[in-house]
């Protein structure tokens, strides 16, 4: 069966019933981490350029304040609705447990397609959506925080602080209203790979454990793995670049013109400075065109990386799927019929949940950043470069023997904002990947990865919740 017979908000209230059942927490208090708590459907009108006023539907959804404050993306698209707010919301939640972020769940959404309006036009909407959000108390450093999100960027985000800060004056905190910033207007160095960055870094150290290698007969490491990335936006561009840094040979790339497929590997950027000039990545020279671009999906690789569309794995073309572990970089690729194929074929589906969690993970680093009001590094690297010139400088003068150039530059480097988010990140992410494997293997009847990643973050949330004395 393809169409599911239930909504967003209810496969992911599924996938939840289905992790509670390893649990050992009261039945009222799961139901009260699965609902919502709060809905703010809101409409106001705006004037086109053209002089004609059009009414505007806009939704703000906090999913849980188990921790302060909420946090999730704003989306611009006409698929906006209040049952896909509530989902992505939700699932926020589990994300910033699961990577250990401090925040609970929410999620914003604007039912307009980007593309049919004006810059002014769209700041207008921006604009009016916050000062909407200010007026009930549904947005601030210390209430919900929103972030970028489809067809939103730095650009939206900017308008939202000004608005923000134009309507709580002398509030010294506003910049942490908002994350996903452009760095001058306070936002961080490292926001744009680091959803990439973290999907290389949860893989990676999936590719490190040697008992979970052997059971798919892979050897341990990322070195000489084949790679295949469906999509070459932000999140995809990005996974390819540091699979291929890190010596894996990325076969086959995709997106929705088509596919191309080289053995001897692909360089990200050559093909999409092809793309910019040619409007498509076939006919990259050295590579094969592959007719669909879901043909991608089913090439013979050790990794897939899904960073476009959900569901675009499914109970039709799982069987064909011939990688051995499969990182959901995108949210949702793979439908719960897919999960189950997976399982019979012992393939790994590292789940999205926790695999896309750079973007959040970095956000949070920035709402730091912006309460702390000073950027990462600027009190410790001259520091650290003086120490570490001196100790360097004591070590070739007692051995009499010089350090070639290029490790010396790296010894003697102090850390810059990017290195230290960087550094966080990689932190974060291989913490989290560690945990949700103990909990599986630890409990043999959690069927895969997934489950063990909700079972992760409903034990946090539900222990939040125990520890706040919530329930008497």
């Amino acid at each position: 069966m393809s169409h599911q017979p239930y909504s967003f908000f209810q496969s992911v209230e599924k996938s939840f019933d289905k992790a509670a059942k390893f649990t050992k927490f009261d039945p009222g208090i799961l139901e009260q981490i699965k609902a919502c708590n709060s809905v703010y459907q809101m409409r106001f009108p705006v004037k086109r350029d053209d002089g004609s006023i059009e009414v505007i539907e806009a939704y703000r959804v906090q999913h849980s304040q188990h921790k302060s404050p909420c946090k999730g993306g704003i989306r611009f698209s006409d698929e906006v609705n209040q049952d896909e707010v509530m989902a992505l919301a939700s699932l926020m939640t589990y994300k910033c447990a699961i990577v250990n972020v401090p925040f609970g769940g929410g999620k914003g959404g604007i039912k307009i397609n980007p593309r049919n309006y004006s810059e002014y036009e769209l700041e207008k909407i921006t604009r009016r959506y916050t000062a909407e959000l200010v007026k009930k108390n549904f947005i601030g450093p210390g209430i919900d925080v929103p972030a970028p999100d489809y067809g939103t960027g730095p650009r939206e985000m900017a308008w939202i602080v000004d608005t923000y800060a134009s309507l709580k004056p002398g509030e010294i905190d506003a910049a942490g209203c908002v994350t996903g910033k452009p760095v001058t207007q306070g936002g961080v160095r490292g926001r744009t790979e680091a959803t990439g960055l973290g999907v290389f870094f949860g893989i990676r150290e999936v590719c490190n454990m040697a008992d979970v290698m052997k059971e798919r007969g892979l050897e341990v490491g990322i070195k000489n793995k084949t790679v295949v990335v469906q999509g070459l936006g932000n999140v995809g561009y990005h996974s390819a670049k540091f699979f291929r840094e890190a010596g894996a040979k990325v076969i086959g790339l995709a997106e929705y013109e088509g596919a191309i497929f080289n053995a001897e590997g692909l360089n990200e950027e050559d093909v999409f400075q092809h793309r910019k000039k040619t409007g498509s990545i076939l006919n990259f020279p050295g590579a094969t065109n592959l007719v669909k671009n879901t043909d991608a999906l089913e090439l013979e690789c050790d990794i897939l990386i899904p960073a476009a569309l959900e569901n675009v794995i499914n109970g039709e073309n799982a069987p064909r799927v011939k990688a051995k572990i499969i990182g959901e970089a995108a949210n949702g690729p793979c439908t719960p019929e897919a999960d189950e194929i997976f399982m019979q074929k012992n393939i790994l589906c590292v789940p999205d949940m926790y695999l896309n969690a750079g973007g959040v993970t970095v956000s949070y680093f920035e709402w730091l950043k912006n309460l702390s009001h000073v950027r990462y590094g600027r009190m410790e690297k001259r520091f650290t470069e003086n120490l570490n010139t001196h100790i360097l400088n004591q070590i070739e003068g007692l051995t009499g023997k010089q350090v070639d150039e290029i490790e010396r530059k790296f010894i003697m480097h102090g850390p810059e904002e990017q290195d230290l988010v960087h550094s966080g990140l990689e932190e974060t992410m291989i913490t989290a990947t560690r945990e949700i494997m103990d909990i599986w293997k630890n409990n043999p009847s959690i069927p895969d990865m997934r489950t063990a990643a909700y079972v992760n973050a409903i034990n946090k949330v539900a222990t939040s919740y125990a520890e706040l004395g919530i329930f008497p």
